[in-house]
């Protein structure tokens, strides 16, 4: 396992080339069949292969054919609502309905 923390942006941008390019092969897919199959030029995906990198729209398409998209919610989870904004909203929570204050009740109600 790599300590993503430590390593600068090459070495992580050569550690997704990796991972996409095992994946590939073990889909046993060609860079040309995963590429026109995402919709993206060849060059991209060797590219990004080699740790040149790609755009985020070229790797959602590319994680899309591979059927590794749903990876994104381990990557990127939905951000809870922090203790802190919990505790401020707290004191802005309606408690009870405010009622009519001081108008008639309609006729008929």
């Amino acid at each position: 396992m790599n300590n993503l923390d430590e390593m600068n942006d090459a070495a992580l941008l050569d550690l997704l080339g990796e991972r996409v390019k095992k994946e590939r092969l073990n889909q046993n897919t060609t860079q040309t069949e995963l590429a026109q199959r995402a919709g993206i030029d060849r060059m991209v995906l060797a590219r990004l292969e080699n740790g040149k990198g790609c755009t985020l729209t070229s790797m959602i398409k590319i994680l899309r054919t591979l059927g590794k998209i749903n990876g994104l919610e381990l990557f990127l989870p939905e951000p809870g609502i922090s203790p802190v904004q919990l505790a401020k909203l707290a004191g802005h929570q309606r408690q009870e309905a405010s009622g009519r204050r001081g108008r008639p009740p309609k006729k008929g109600n």
